[in-house]
This record gives structure tokens, C-alpha cells and sequence, in this order.
């Protein structure tokens, strides 16, 4: 049997299972930690540095931080929001996010994200960098402008042997993500879907199914992220 501990965010009391990542805990008590590395299923990296909080007031990443006894977190202070906005900026500003004409508007969870956080124009220079669209895959259209570098794909897509589709090339600042050729031209139909939808933004796409969905019917069209967890209100400046 689980042990239950107990630990306390913004002041109010929570409990949860000893080691569960501080992420899951606060979901299952009503609070909202936003995040665009961490999915479902898939071992935390912390690689976006978004759900970045105070433990016991030591800056750490939600993701990849399990829960424990008499823990003492911050999530919505002044701090860490102004901390989390600067990051989503960031993402910004180091790619080329056309959100207009992106097939992800609308399901995209750093638009959804810059909405929640009420970015209008970021305090950052655009780097506008010059990348390509890959379309070689027969399957997948990779678009390196949108990639924000999450590693959710390479975590997360496997062949049926259980082979990494996904991996980094290049290196630093002209890292970008790409997929393995031989493997990529087996990916089922199943398997590109789960790419596509796994992707926070709209780096990868199926071909012709990018807009399957209308503008105004899609997830975040008509409630913003995190819009299921009750507790979660950002505070006004």
C-alpha cells in the first residue's frame, strides 16, 4: 500500500502518494502546474523548465520532483509566474511561431499558455532564425520553426520493437530534432497520429490532417489550459 503523505501548496494542505512527481500530486488536488515537457505515460525530463516552483524555497521543476512529508511549495507567487512568463516568451522569440497560420492554433499548449499569461508582445528580440520544413517523411511533416525542443517525441514514439523514431542532431544552438529514415518510412498510420498529437505545438503534423478540426471547435478555442483544474487562478499584476 502507498504511503499517503502530506504537503502544502500556496498554503493550502494537499496529500498524495510518497514519490509521485509534484505535477501529478497538485493535479489531483485541484491545482493547476502548467507544463509543455511533461506528458502522461512519459518519464519526466524537465526539459521545458515551465512548471519550475519554489520547494521549500529552492527553485525546482514540478515534473521531476516527487512529493514528500511536510513539503512546502509555491506555485502562484509573483516570482515564479514572472518566471514562467520570461520561459514562454523565450519559446517565442527563439522560433518562428506564426500562430494565424499554424494548423496546431488552437490545440497548440504554448499559445494556450501565452493566452493564459496574457502575452501581447514578448520583452525579447525575435532571433528569427532560418529553418527548414522537412517534408521527406512519408507520413509526418516536420516543421523545425515551431519545435520548441521538448523531447516529448523522442521520450515518447516507438516502433513495435521499441526503437527511438525521434532524436536530437546537430548541436547547440542548430539542434534541432530529427527522424531516423529508416524507421520513419515504416511509421504506421497510428503511430504518426500519436506524434502529432503528443507534440505540445505544431511541429509535427499528419499529412492532410492538419485541420481536420475547425478554428473556433478546437481545444483551447473555447476554454483555456488548465481550465479542468478548479483552484488555479493567475494572480492579476
Amino acid at each position: 500500500m502507498n504511503q499517503i503523505i502530506r504537503f502544502t501548496i500556496d498554503g493550502t494542505e494537499c496529500m498524495a502518494a510518497k514519490g509521485q512527481y509534484l505535477v501529478d500530486a497538485a493535479r489531483e488536488n485541484g491545482i493547476f502546474i502548467p507544463t509543455l515537457c511533461n506528458y502522461p505515460g512519459i518519464k519526466p525530463k524537465g526539459s521545458c523548465r515551465v512548471c519550475t516552483v519554489k520547494v521549500n524555497g529552492r527553485l525546482m521543476t514540478a515534473c521531476t520532483t516527487p512529493v514528500a512529508e511536510s513539503m512546502v511549495i509555491e506555485n502562484l507567487c509573483p516570482e515564479i509566474e514572472n518566471l514562467r512568463k520570461q520561459i514562454i516568451e523565450l519559446f517565442f522569440v527563439e522560433g518562428n511561431h506564426f500562430c494565424p497560420a499554424c494548423e496546431k492554433s488552437g490545440q497548440c499548449e504554448l499559445q494556450a499558455l501565452a493566452y493564459r499569461y496574457k502575452i501581447m508582445a514578448p520583452r525579447y528580440p525575435f532571433a528569427f532564425p532560418q529553418r527548414e520544413v522537412d517534408a521527406s517523411n512519408p507520413k509526418l511533416i516536420k516543421d523545425q520553426n515551431r519545435c520548441i525542443l521538448c523531447k516529448r517525441c523522442i521520450r515518447g514514439i516507438h516502433d513495435e520493437k521499441g526503437r527511438t523514431i525521434f532524436a536530437y542532431k546537430r548541436r547547440s544552438n542548430r539542434v534541432e530534432i530529427g527522424i531516423d529514415p529508416k524507421l520513419g518510412k515504416e511509421l504506421s498510420d497510428e503511430t504518426a497520429q500519436k506524434a502529432m498529437d503528443i507534440c505540445p505545438v505544431g511541429a509535427l503534423l499528419v499529412r492532410e490532417k492538419g485541420f481536420d478540426i475547425p478554428i473556433g471547435e478546437r481545444k483551447y478555442d473555447k476554454t483555456p489550459i488548465g481550465h479542468d483544474i478548479e483552484h488555479h487562478k493567475i494572480p492579476t499584476p
